[in-house]
């Protein structure tokens, strides 16, 4: 690959990118400011905006989005006439989750075995380095041939659509050709792969009351009503004996064409432990890519350490719920709402609130953006053909991006192969797949803007 100018290029960048991606991880930047402080994401914002400004970009702009957040846009002209495309990339991380499980600290940048680890390292922070690096490089071979939108969203990960609700309030904003979302990632290592397919979500809180208080389970347990057993009752009715999804209404059976996930691969990838069986039913493409799953995601109740013997009297949980292509999401919010609340035991009053929704999504892989970007990772990976795989996370962005410009073609790659363990401990990103991502991208923006394909 060194071969190439830019490939040459993109491989000299790479200790300056190691080096911005260290300074950007820093930032605590999670968007949920009930724990973490909004200073931390302002600040991730702002150098993100002067990265851009040193890049010669133009209008950069901190936009306030009307979910309290802030993106980060600006404007990169290209030639006279050029096609323009939007660069997409998110800042805004999950929380560490437990840090005494992080091997080094979660917002320091630390290398070992050959990846750089820490959260946002892959997802997504890795990606904005990545468009940065794909730039410097067509700057240093004739310069850029299209003109470039940059946009870094700064609450990707809450689902909470500020993003989205400003483009559809500034529907200029963001219009473009193509748009290449740098959030997403290849099937494994050294595999290039566009995602294809995405599937929405929503974000469901159920709450369950009993009783007007906590009562001695002694002098009341066995006949008084625990909210908290009702609430168990109620997350276990949302799957089948076999661990499948089933949500009253919700069809649970579609099936994957594509390419297929090796059950031991995915045990290995997943780090299932011996002898854990998988859930569900289908393939693993099937049940990741093409049909709804449900996880509960926090459940608000006494923990075991400082617990008293009491009868709860309230209960509630966070539920997560993924919908495929073809699946409208506010219906599976609708559906999943009814469940949970007719299956509610005992006549224990039960409220439900949506949270966060966002649509699934399925892109036109027959279009020349594809095909712009199938020669470019033929260059980048060489002797590997471009795949296409599912993605069993939402980016609710590319449901809004496609519905306000129906005609810009819309890619998703990005660094999170399996190794990345994004959302997890110990996340981290493989610096030989961001030379490669970044050296394709590049390629693409030139192959794109040509014309010719």
């Amino acid at each position: 690959m060194s071969s190439n100018p830019v490939a040459a290029t993109v491989a000299s960048l790479m200790s300056r990118a190691k080096e911005e991606l260290t300074e950007l991880v820093a930032f605590k930047s999670v968007a949920d400011f009930d724990q973490f402080p909004r200073s931390e994401s302002e600040g991730a914002a702002r150098w993100i905006a002067d990265a851009l400004t040193a890049e010669g970009f133009e209008d950069v702009a901190l936009l306030d989005t009307p979910d309290g957040t802030q993106s980060v846009y600006g404007y990169l002209p290209g030639p006279e006439g050029a096609r323009t495309v939007l660069l997409y990339a998110h800042y805004d991380v999950q929380p560490p989750l437990d840090e005494s499980g992080w091997t080094t600290p979660p917002f320091e940048l630390t290398e070992r075995d050959g990846r750089w680890y820490g959260r946002g390292t892959a997802d997504c922070k890795g990606g904005l380095i990545m468009h940065l690096l794909a730039l410097r490089a067509l700057k240093a071979d004739g310069g850029v041939p299209v003109h470039v939108k940059v946009i870094v969203e700064g609450s990707e990960e809450q689902g909470t659509g500020g993003l989205e609700r400003y483009a559809e309030e500034h529907p200029d904003l963001l219009t473009a050709d193509a748009v290449v979302i740098g959030d997403a990632g290849n099937f494994r290592a050294g595999l290039p792969t566009v995602t294809s397919t995405l599937r929405g979500m929503t974000l469901v809180r159920v709450s369950v009351d009993t009783l007007e208080g906590n009562l001695h389970s002694g002098q009341f347990g066995g006949a008084a009503p625990d909210a908290l057993a009702a609430l168990v009752r109620v997350l276990d009715s949302l799957r089948a004996e076999d661990g499948s999804t089933t949500v009253d209404g919700l069809n649970a059976d579609s099936a994957w064409d594509g390419l297929q996930y090796d059950d031991e691969q995915f045990r290995k990838d997943a780090k299932v432990l011996d002898g854990v069986e998988l859930i569900g039913s289908g393939t693993v493409a099937d049940r990741i890519w093409a049909r709804p799953a449900v996880t509960v995601l926090g459940i608000d109740c006494p923990p075991v350490v400082g617990a008293t013997p009491s009868v709860q009297a309230s209960a509630r949980a966070l539920i997560s719920l993924r919908v495929p292509p073809g699946v409208d999401a506010a219906e599976a919010t609708t559906l999943l709402r009814a469940h949970l609340e007719s299956r509610t035991p005992w006549g224990a009053r039960v409220s439900t609130e949506q949270i966060g929704q966002g649509q699934a999504f399925r892109a036109d892989t027959t279009s020349p953006a594809y095909r712009a970007m199938a020669e470019a990772m033929a260059v980048a990976y060489p002797g590997q053909e471009m795949q296409y795989a599912g993605l069993g996370g939402s980016i609710p962005l590319c449901n809004t991006l496609a519905a306000l410009y129906p005609k810009a073609e819309i890619l998703l790659i990005g660094l999170s192969e399996p190794e990345a363990q994004i959302h997890a401990v110990n996340e981290s990103v493989s610096p030989d797949e961001l030379e490669r991502l970044s050296v394709a991208e590049a390629l693409f923006l030139r192959t794109y803007a040509s014309g010719a394909n």
